[in-house]
């Protein structure tokens, strides 16, 4: 079990991106909540040492998505967040952005994480597939469908280059 300043300098430092990626997934603040508090529960009684400090970011985000995923697949999982209730979240932090966050969430699962985690959080393709246990050439294939489709959703021209930057 850590110490609790241990705890609170990890919840201080992790604590807006492990929201990110909870309401990336969840789509409601409530739901966010729940997994947040999951995870810093798990990581207080995590016991083993961490070899860095992107160790330890890295095992943060592997057990945020891993709990969110357990809670989406879960039996009680009956409601869903309207898209009314995460504009209205994402209009507290930029108004606007809210139209950009309104077609990240309309991704599949499957890019959407990829895509929060390359472009909110700066991590390469190699990176996210090591923290996803995914191949790099699949990070890569998701990474350039998200663009696609984001760029559709958005109004852009998908004319081959790689220009995703109101993302």
């Amino acid at each position: 079990m850590r110490q609790e300043s241990d705890v609170e300098q990890a919840i201080e430092q992790y604590a807006d991106m492990i929201k990110h990626i909870c309401f990336v997934y969840m789509k409601n603040e409530s739901d966010t909540e729940d997994v947040f508090q999951d995870v810093f529960l798990k990581y207080a009684l995590f016991s083993e040492p961490f070899q860095s400090e992107e160790h330890k970011k890295a095992w943060l985000i592997r057990v945020t998505v891993n709990r969110c995923k357990d809670m989406l697949r879960s039996f009680f999982r009956t409601h869903t967040c309207s898209l009314e209730e995460a504009m209205t979240m994402a209009d507290d932090k930029d108004p606007d952005l809210s139209h950009v966050l309104e077609s990240v969430l309309k991704l599949q699962d499957k890019y959407r994480i990829i895509i929060y985690l390359h472009y909110y959080e700066g991590y390469s393709a190699v990176e996210i597939a090591g923290i996803l246990n995914k191949k790099v050439n699949t990070i890569y294939t998701h990474l350039s469908r998200a663009k696609t489709e984001l760029k559709k959703m958005l109004g852009g021209e998908n004319d081959g280059t790689d220009d995703t930057r109101c993302i």
